[in-house]
């Protein structure tokens, strides 16, 4: 009888040793999604105006994909009680392959297509990598703060804040996806002027993003919001308004949530501001 314990006993210590391992691996997804992007948009290069399109499209459902395998890393670690500083570097580091450089690397490679890859002129090439270097950029600070601070955390056992300072990388991807698949449903409406327009804003919309990704503007944590849902009701009336939405306007609707999401830091530091001083001056 002693016997068969241990052995159960062994048993169930190697299978919780197992299990601690799953939110590595589900990191690990994450960034084979992203490299399999990269992989699949070097083959743009010999590819029409329409195909490119379609393989930015492709690629970005691949970095979405990445976004469930980097929520559910992170909740297997709380659920299974595997989170270490070794899961938050390898976490930060696998953010910065599918969520850093490969949205830039899509954003870079539709532009060149639009400016016509080889008749676009030099400086219009320099135009497009020095601002999609701002995003790069941007996310490897922004992951690196985040790395500092949670660890910092960790040491001091301090609790897990609600919200992000500075716009979070994986937000940051999903703006830039957003945008390719606002072009791919609207490709049939694309004119020679509209293509050029495009080649010109989308790289300074990734270095806004990039800019933003290095403030210190409050975000909402986007995964623990969802979460919490359960404990707090009356947020279930707006999930339900999103999703009605997305419904209803499909990639235009989840445009316009993806905007109003990174609209929500600034609108949340400037009614601070103007409560603080309200209370400052009542004081």
């Amino acid at each position: 009888m002693g016997i068969d314990m241990k052995k159960s006993s062994q048993i169930l210590k190697s299978q919780a040793k197992i299990l601690k391992y799953i939110p590595n691996f589900l990191t690990i997804c994450n960034s084979l999604c992203g490299f399999a992007a990269i992989l699949l948009l070097m083959t743009a290069y010999k590819s029409t105006s329409d195909t490119v399109l379609e393989i930015c499209m492709i690629s970005s459902i691949m970095i979405f994909s990445a976004m469930i395998f980097d929520v559910f890393d992170g909740l297997a670690a709380r659920l299974l009680n595997a989170a270490s500083l070794h899961g938050i570097q390898m976490d930060s580091l696998s953010d910065m392959v599918t969520f850093g450089v490969t949205p830039a690397v899509m954003t870079a490679i539709i532009c060149q297509c639009f400016f016509q890859w080889q008749q676009a002129v030099m400086w219009q090439m320099i135009y497009v990598y020095l601002l999609c270097s701002v995003y790069i950029g941007g996310a490897a600070l922004r992951l690196a703060t985040y790395n500092v601070h949670a660890t910092l955390k960790s040491e001091s056992k301090e609790k897990n804040s609600d919200r992000f300072s500075g716009l979070p990388s994986p937000g940051a991807a999903a703006a830039l996806c957003v945008a390719i698949f606002f072009l791919y449903d609207n490709k049939g409406d694309l004119t020679a002027a509209r293509i050029t327009l495009a080649a010109w804003l989308l790289p300074v919309y990734a270095a806004t993003l990039g800019l933003l990704m290095t403030s210190t503007i409050p975000y909402i944590h986007a995964g623990k919001w969802f979460m919490s849902i359960r404990r707090n009701r009356k947020k279930l009336p707006l999930v339900v308004l999103m999703l009605a939405i997305i419904a209803c306007f499909h990639w235009d609707g989840l445009a316009f949530l993806t905007l109003a999401y990174i609209f929500s830091g600034p609108v949340m530091l400037i009614f601070e501001k103007i409560l603080l001083k309200k209370t400052s001056g009542e004081a």
